[in-house]
């Protein structure tokens, strides 16, 4: 009798269109096969980020497409570029005494963070990173500085190096030192190093969070391990801090020498790179050649070396220095996946 009845109810399902289990094992109708729900997939992420990809070349692309074809022409910027001269804006960039000088500006930038900047940044972090009373508002004010726009920066130490009314010279005339106050600014050989110390208060709190975020990734248990094995502050810091905390000094440094290359409105508003080119960067060379002598083809010219410059180095470091890095990374998701 049980078979009889299930043999009516199969019967009564198929004439009401009802699939029975092996039709639906075969694919049956409501079922996708798996080649068209991967299809349906590709196409679900494609529709997502095709506005990214619109945005993307819209502002990234096309600009770098058109610069790169602007430099080849002697262009004013008004019109189209009819005047081609071929590589010849590029060979005056190796013949240009500002551009060289901009690139070693540039370079002492770069130096100058990764000597000065970036260990102090580290030092604070690792202070900081203690049992300390009230370290939350210490690490609040010091990344305060980064919060603040390059504008309110270069206007409020404009204001405090100003020369005989600025609160730098004011304190140097207390302590007897004001032989030393009024030229900051103004001066070709006071004007990169008062830059500098600028960048690093504006900058060393952003890079000092960076370290601190790695130096909280670190287990306790290894210092205290490694305390119970005798181990000083010293030998701590240098054999577990250190290498532990490697990807991220990797991270800041480029982080740090690619705003170095590409600083621009922080000089501009204190010094406009004066006096006399003293202080003037890549970024700031172009922007004058562009919008205050219309050579917008050699301006553009020197964009495409700051952007070759740019990817040559992100290339090369991330070959050489950052290898272990994304090696590991695509190891864990191979072996996750």
């Amino acid at each position: 009798m049980t078979a009889i009845h299930l043999r009516d109810q199969q019967a009564a399902k198929d004439a009401a269109g009802v699939p029975g289990p092996a039709a639906t094992q075969r694919g049956a109708p409501g079922t996708r096969p798996p080649a068209t729900r991967r299809m349906a997939q590709w196409l679900t992420a494609f529709v997502f980020t095709v506005p990214a990809l619109v945005l993307f070349a819209a502002f990234v692309l096309l600009p770098i497409l058109f610069a790169l074809y602007s430099s080849l022409f002697n262009w004013g910027g008004f019109g189209m570029p009819s005047d081609f001269t071929g590589l010849g804006n590029f060979r005056k960039l190796l013949d240009d005494p500002v551009f060289l000088g901009d690139l070693w500006r540039g370079l002492l930038l770069v130096a100058f963070g990764i000597v000065f900047q970036l260990p102090f940044a580290l030092a604070m972090a690792v202070l900081l990173n203690q049992r300390l009373r009230g370290r939350a508002v210490y690490r609040m004010l010091f990344f305060a500085p980064y919060v603040l726009s390059e504008v309110i920066t270069g206007v409020l130490f404009s204001m405090i190096f100003a020369p005989g009314d600025g609160l730098a010279d004011k304190i140097l005339s207390t302590v007897g030192l004001e032989s030393l106050g009024g030229r900051w600014f103004a001066d070709p050989s006071t004007v990169l190093p008062t830059l500098f110390l600028v960048m690093t208060w504006k900058y060393f709190g952003f890079h000092m969070m960076l370290y601190l975020a790695g130096l909280q990734g670190i287990p306790a248990e290894l210092h205290e391990a490694a305390t119970i094995d005798g181990a000083g502050a010293w030998a701590r810091f240098r054999h577990i801090t250190l290498p532990l905390l490697g990807p991220t000094i990797r991270i800041s440094v480029f982080l740090s020498v690619i705003g170095a290359i590409q600083l621009f409105d922080l000089v501009w508003v204190i010094s406009e790179g004066g006096p006399d080119h003293a202080s003037e960067t890549l970024a700031i060379s172009m922007f004058q050649y562009g919008f205050k002598r219309y050579q917008v083809g050699y301006a553009a010219a020197i964009s495409v070396a700051m952007f070759l410059i740019s990817l040559a180095f992100a290339i090369a470091y991330q070959r050489f220095v950052m290898r272990r890095d994304t090696e590991g990374a695509i190891t864990t998701m191979r072996a996750r996946s």
